[in-house]
């Protein structure tokens, strides 16, 4: 499935990411709320990220979403939307993006966050989908309170420096978007342009 908003195309990622991957992941300023700064070996990306999120799109139609950016085709980081780690027994999706530093504060997050939550709750939805922030990341909870994301009710406690979980509920979107931002979703190539990396 290959997603066209406004300004970028979304397609499912593919091992010839894994370049712009590492180099995403190189920058200090992009994985300071990450890892503190340290960049993600290559053969975790080539070996672990990509074939897991692979797979997990094969089985389930989640995982990460390589941004294309209009009209240029550059890439323009990813979005991502999985199944959660701890496998509990909701029905619920995480949401997680990260953009390279030169397209910071135009948005792009933002768009790629929303037409992912529409993705989400389209077909058999999930109960809910959920992102975590650090307190002090103030554009990324800029971005998730955009998307009309609002702080998990249970996890109010914004102390301990962890993350601060945010959600937003099927319900909640449906009634906020009335009925929800309704990117384009391509099954094939024929509306793509020929030279769409990867597609």
């Amino acid at each position: 499935m290959i997603v066209d908003t406004p300004r970028l195309w979304l397609r499912p990622v593919l091992p010839d990411d894994a370049d712009n991957f590492v180099s995403l992941d190189s920058d200090p300023l992009v994985m300071r709320y990450v890892s503190d700064g340290e960049p993600t070996p290559r053969a975790q990306i080539v070996d672990w990220t990509i074939p897991r999120a692979r797979a997990e799109y094969a089985a389930h139609g989640t995982g990460i979403w390589t941004l294309i950016l209009k009209p240029s085709l550059e890439f323009a980081g990813w979005v991502a939307l999985r199944r959660p780690r701890h496998g509990g027994q909701r029905r619920e999706l995480e949401l997680s993006y990260r953009l390279p530093r030169e397209v910071w504060g135009q948005g792009l997050a933002t768009e790629a966050a929303r037409a992912m939550l529409a993705a989400a709750f389209a077909g058999v939805p999930p109960e809910r989908v959920f992102a975590g922030a650090a307190p002090d990341n103030v554009a990324s909870l800029r971005v998730l309170r955009k998307i009309g994301m609002r702080i998990t009710p249970a996890l109010t406690d914004e102390s301990a420096g962890g993350d601060i979980e945010f959600e937003i509920l099927r319900h909640h979107w449906l009634m906020r978007s009335g009925g929800g931002y309704a990117p384009e979703r391509h099954h094939g190539r024929h509306r793509l342009p020929d030279a769409l990396p990867g597609a």
